[in-house]
């Protein structure tokens, strides 16, 4: 697979899905969550290191945090599935240390942080699409929370919007080992090139 990865920086954006404290860090309300599937594949470590390299060739670096306002009024009062555990744990919310990027992939200069995810397909409720092809980006290499959720949900709209998709699969983390694993075994070869940080850092 390694030999198949050619990048060309200028047209090759990494998107960060969701590094927020709520997720990556002790205290986050769904650290506790995912926290068995970070430590599996070491995911922050191995995202700090890509993006170090990737940043480095040229290649645009996007985080997609998801924020609410206190109250959740952007979402619906009876919220089901995924978001009502968002609303119930009270997470998210813009402005709280829950809600920040982590330290460690703290936006640099030069980074575009994506405003407006408000629920799973980073390009349904933002401008991404719009950033991505104003820029020329033609590949779209993909790590975050979660594997099976957001992550997933961003992919299939990726590939059907016309971009080559790649997807870091030691960066990114699900609530379960069995989901994170089912989601890269079966859905996500349908819908991008699924790879391990380290042969897109080489292929840089």
């Amino acid at each position: 697979m390694a030999e198949t990865l050619q990048f060309d920086p200028a047209r090759t954006a990494v998107v960060l899905i969701e590094f927020q404290n709520e997720f990556t860090t002790e205290g986050g309300v769904l650290h506790g969550a995912v926290a068995p599937v970070m430590d599996k594949t070491g995911m922050l470590a191995k995202t700090v290191a890509l993006v170090a390299a990737a940043r480095a060739a040229g290649v645009t670096i996007m985080h997609a945090p998801i924020t609410f306002a206190p109250g959740f009024g952007e979402l619906t009062r009876h919220p089901y599935g995924i978001l009502k555990g968002v609303v119930d744990g009270n997470a998210f919310v813009k402005g709280t240390w829950g809600a920040a990027i982590v330290d460690q992939l703290t936006p640099a200069d030069g980074d575009i942080v994506i405003e407006g995810k408000r629920g799973l397909d980073t390009f349904a409720s933002t401008n991404l699409d719009f950033i991505l092809r104003s820029k020329g980006i033609e590949t779209v290499i993909l790590g975050g929370f979660l594997t099976n959720c957001c992550v997933e949900s961003t992919m299939r709209s990726a590939y059907e919007n016309g971009y080559r998709v790649i997807t870091l699969t030691d960066c990114m983390a699900a609530t379960s080992p069995e989901e994170h694993d089912n989601a890269i075994a079966y859905d996500f070869p349908m819908f991008s090139i699924p790879v391990e940080s380290a042969a897109v850092v080489a292929a840089l």
